[in-house]
């Protein structure tokens, strides 16, 4: 029998390091701050995020903002942190050594090539957005048309709460609008309520893999009747390092205003966004939800939303019974004819709730109608809509996990940014820090108190003489837990273009358990 000697400090350290996120943050901000008393939190060494192709309009433009804040206890030289192209299975110069370039309607050519994928996209492998320095982002801009999916690493210095996000303008035709989406972090499981298999509705899912093995992948759609019934039960093969956009609609021959998207990877990791483009209502991405909880906070409904529609999925064996409030400014009120929601199981439920905040700020909460010992956990988004006829815009917010430390939001604009924050339970004091600006300027910090069960909404504080996009960093000092959301509005020829981000934490530390012996792994001969 060999004996091999690790301290239990330098086994989770390693742990962070290989995974790049701090999968041991989990959980509520009570567990984090009790059991920050036997654990000692320390900077994540790697971070992977990925960012879906914008858009393949000719009259589109994205803009991508990139950004590390400044922590303590961070080595203060080493690290990088930069993108790069990822593979489209569907370019035309696709690997021939794969299928022969047949195309199975999902993958696009080479489909069903075992990971071979095509060439690489615009702009080969010349880094996007390399950061020079953590608490200054960089911004780049492009034509969306051809501007590719992203995947990018970051480390040492970089990598602790490193974020970037995606920010598209189309000026015409059905897709118009303002389209945002922070990139997101690889896993292998995700919820998207508030998908649509409507005629009315252009519904795609984005799935990027960032890793040098082909991922399977399997989709199931959840409508207000059930499992919509699929036209195959194939998994989606999604090459190395490359993007797949899949039609929703072309996964059944079932039509539902209202549906849930499960994203499953049977192998590998994988990247999910959906954008949803709406013939009348313009487009934006729809994110993941938080993942399924007893109790859901949706941050950030505009004080002019002309529109809200809620959609709720219990994806266990039980059906919820739901509390529905509003938390304004002042308190959490219960919208009128909409006191509960009974979600069966399996099944997606949706409500209007018409212009719900009459013109003030507000989020959602979503609680347990007999308490948390009758708890069935959801996932859920709300759709909401500003201005009316054809001069209107649409955007999503999921169902938005707490802050428990800090969070960010990269791409805000001198003028056109709101970001919102939620307390559900008790007040709570957070931080927001603007930082410097792409082209320069100074760092500025205001706190802020949010009372239990209301929302602020305020305009972010602005770095001194910045110049072009900034990030703006939430930061919880104390009290219960916070949700927050950033809206950028940039109205465009009387449409009120708008874009909804949620600020889930950076999970930029990760706790590692304090021990006062070695840990002993014991191998067989």
């Amino acid at each position: 029998m060999n004996r091999t000697t690790l301290s239990l400090i330098g086994a989770a350290t390693a742990l962070a390091a290989v995974t790049g996120v701090a999968a041991l943050t989990g959980g509520s901000s009570d567990d984090a701050d009790a059991s920050a008393k036997a654990a000692t939190r320390l900077p994540v060494q790697r971070s992977t995020l990925l960012c879906p192709t914008p858009s393949s309009s000719e009259v589109s433009s994205t803009t991508y903002t990139a950004y590390t804040p400044k922590r303590d206890g961070v080595d203060a030289k080493d690290g990088t942190a930069e993108l790069l192209p990822a593979q489209s299975p569907a370019d035309d110069t696709a690997d021939p050594g794969g299928d022969g370039g047949k195309d199975d309607g999902k993958t696009g050519k080479g489909g069903k090539d075992g990971g071979k994928g095509g060439q690489a996209a615009p702009g080969g492998d010349k880094p996007v957005l390399p950061l020079k320095e953590p608490g200054k982002p960089v911004t780049t801009e492009e034509s969306s048309a051809g501007a590719p999916a992203l995947i990018g690493t970051a480390d040492g210095r970089f990598a602790p709460g490193w974020t970037v996000q995606q920010t598209t303008t189309v000026d015409a035709g059905s897709g118009r609008g303002l389209l945002g989406t922070a990139c997101t972090a690889p896993d292998t499981d995700f919820w998207l309520p508030g998908v649509s298999t409507d005629r009315n509705r252009q519904d795609f899912v984005h799935l990027t893999n960032p890793d040098d093995a082909a991922a399977e992948v399997d989709l199931k759609l959840y409508g207000p009747s059930g499992r919509l019934k699929p036209s195959t039960d194939e998994a989606i093969t999604v090459p190395p390092r490359s993007t797949v956009p899949i039609l929703l609609s072309t996964l059944t021959e079932q039509r539902a205003a209202g549906a849930s998207l499960h994203v499953t990877a049977r192998t590998g990791r994988i990247g999910a966004a959906v954008q949803a483009v709406d013939q009348k209502a313009g487009s934006d991405w729809l994110p993941a939800s938080a993942v399924p909880s007893t109790s859901v906070a949706i941050p950030g409904i505009p004080k002019d939303a002309t529109s809200a529609r809620l959609i709720v999925f219990a994806p266990g064996s039980d059906d919820a019974d739901l509390k529905v409030r509003l938390a304004g400014p002042n308190n959490a009120i219960t919208p009128a004819g909409h006191e509960s929601l009974h979600v069966k199981s399996g099944m997606t439920s949706a409500i209007d709730l018409g212009d719900v905040t009459r013109g003030e700020p507000g989020s959602l909460l979503l609680t347990p109608e007999g308490g948390e010992g009758r708890a069935t956990p959801v996932v859920a988004a709300l759709q909401v809509t500003r201005g009316k006829g054809s001069d209107q815009e649409t955007a999503f917010i999921p169902a938005t996990a707490p802050i428990e430390r800090s969070a960010t939001a990269a791409d805000n604009r001198t003028k056109g940014s709101t970001l919102s924050l939620v307390a559900p339970r008790g007040s709570a004091k957070v931080r927001v820090t603007a930082s410097a600006g792409a082209g320069g300027g100074s760092p500025v910090s205001k706190t802020y108190e949010v009372k239990g069960g209301t929302t602020k909404a305020l305009e972010p504080p602005r770095p001194t003489s910045g110049k072009g996009p900034y990030a703006v960093t939430v930061e919880r000092l104390s009290g219960g837990p916070v949700h927050a959301s950033r809206m950028l509005a940039l109205p465009q020829d009387g449409v009120p273009m708008f874009t909804i981000q949620s600020l889930p934490d950076d999970r930029g530390t990760v706790a590692v358990p304090e021990a006062g012996q070695d840990l002993s792994l014991l191998n067989d001969d």
